[in-house]
């Protein structure tokens, strides 16, 4: 759950859904004042045409019949009595007005500065579903009412008395499908938006493993081509300057061959056999080089074909090579996995590895096995190992730590860069530490290979 909401996906699914939630909540919350106010207008309206009708009926019974009457005639939200005229208010309410503009001349109708005590009582009315509840904001007074006749009446405008949105129902029904739609029209939205980019984020990755991996198809929208377009070219020129690059070297140490080779057989002339030696040693080391040039241009390479390796089989067979060669090698564990890779490139960075912790190190101890999906090899030596700072700086080309690990050891500084290569271009890692127990300790991760995997 943490790696989908960290995952573009996840958060533009976010991002569209409380836009959406937030813009159906401002909506909802309008549409729902917006029709509270119609019906407080309506009732306000309503209640002027029956206290318009109220009036003048009394106004026709004898005035020893007016206070039977209006008990039976009253009704909820509007109460008119018989009684003496109440202090006035500072100014007229609307209603005030309107009535007095239905009933016309004769009639008096004024403000009473008194209020009917059930107007000052919260009267709260449901918005957003009921989830939220707003204060009514409808007529609410006293109005002092003179007939034609001389008659002084009490006319109480009274809030309703229970909310007006009609029956309860239960709403989680429809609170919950209205989430689960706009949940997932956001969450098509999003896989829509970012798939572009992912296929684009996979062809990236793709590409570290398999330079000549086919282009894009230039599909989508607009910008979505344009830059798949852009990545095509990207990897033509990619490649072609991965090819040069290999071709010059490959040429380079592959011409050194015959002058060195000249060079060798020259000096077993000379007669001076101290110097002899320190001269065949010296064009030996150069030798040494230009082979392991030639094996770093082509761990560049990433034409040959991928096939499908067991590696459990392959370390077996690289270890046992190993000891056949005299080296204290010693295997531990399975990974019981498939691999997708080149099996030449892989026994060539397995052995670069075994090779140097055996030559630095006496033995190296292979152990194997499997974490997060991936294939973990673990090669520890028992040398002295390497100072902390020069733990990355040992993968550059020709770079030998000032200790052990020295020229004087043998090796010319290329066999970590071209395991590394090796490992980058089957989508795996390369990692050095020093063993708390002392030794050097290489962790090679390589990934699983999946056949349904897109």
């Amino acid at each position: 759950m943490k790696a989908f909401f960290g995952s573009m996906t996840g958060r533009v699914f976010i991002t569209m859904l409380l836009g959406i939630l937030i813009s159906a909540t401002l909506t909802q919350l309008a549409s729902d004042y917006e029709r509270q106010r119609a019906i407080e207008e309506q009732r306000d309206q309503h209640l002027l045409e029956r206290a318009e009708q109220l009036i003048m009926a009394t106004e026709i019974v004898p005035d020893s019949a007016r206070s039977v009457y209006l008990a039976v005639a009253n009704r909820p939200g509007l109460r008119l009595e018989v009684g003496t005229a109440q202090p006035l208010a500072a100014s007229s309410s609307w209603f005030a007005h309107s009535l007095a503009a239905r009933l016309g001349e004769g009639y008096t109708v004024a403000s009473a500065a008194s209020r009917p005590p059930s107007c000052d009582m919260p009267h709260h009315q449901p918005v957003l579903y009921g989830l939220l509840r707003t204060q009514w904001r409808g007529a609410c007074e006293t109005l002092n009412v003179r007939l034609r006749d001389g008659a002084e009446l009490r006319l109480l405008v009274l809030p309703p008395r229970s909310a007006m949105a009609g029956p309860e129902m239960d709403l989680r029904s429809v609170i919950a499908l209205f989430l689960v739609s706009i949940g997932s029209l956001a969450y098509v939205v999003a896989r829509m938006t970012t798939r572009p980019l992912k296929q684009l984020a996979q062809a990236a990755q793709d590409l570290g493993q398999d330079i000549n991996r086919a282009p894009l198809d230039l599909t989508g929208a607009s910008e979505i081509r344009q830059a798949s377009a852009a990545f095509n070219a990207m990897q033509a020129r990619l490649r072609q300057y991965i090819f040069q690059r290999t071709q010059m070297l490959a040429a380079i140490t592959h011409d050194l061959q015959t002058p060195l080779t000249r060079m060798r057989l020259r000096l077993e002339k000379v007669s001076d056999a101290e110097l002899q030696e320190r001269l065949i040693g010296d064009l030996s080391a150069m030798q040494e080089m230009v082979r392991e040039g030639l094996v770093l241009a082509r761990s560049m390479d990433t034409t040959a074909p991928m096939q499908m390796l067991d590696l459990d089989s392959l370390l077996e067979a690289v270890c046992a090579d190993a000891s056949d060669a005299g080296q204290q090698v010693e295997l531990e564990g399975k990974a019981s996995m498939a691999l997708l890779g080149r099996p030449l490139d892989l026994r060539r960075c397995l052995g670069n590895l075994i090779d140097n912790a055996v030559k630095y190190g006496r033995e190296a101890r292979v152990c194997v096995d499997r974490i997060n999906g991936a294939a973990r090899v673990r090669i520890r030596d028992r040398g002295p190992g390497i100072p902390q700072g020069e733990l990355v700086r040992v993968f550059d080309p020709f770079y030998r730590v000032e200790t052990s690990r020295s020229r004087a050891s043998g090796g010319t500084g290329l066999g970590l860069t071209i395991a590394r290569n090796i490992a980058e271009h089957h989508g795996g890692s390369i990692a050095l530490a020093n063993h708390p127990e002392g030794g050097l300790e290489v962790t090679l991760m390589l990934p699983e290979y999946y056949p349904n995997k897109k």
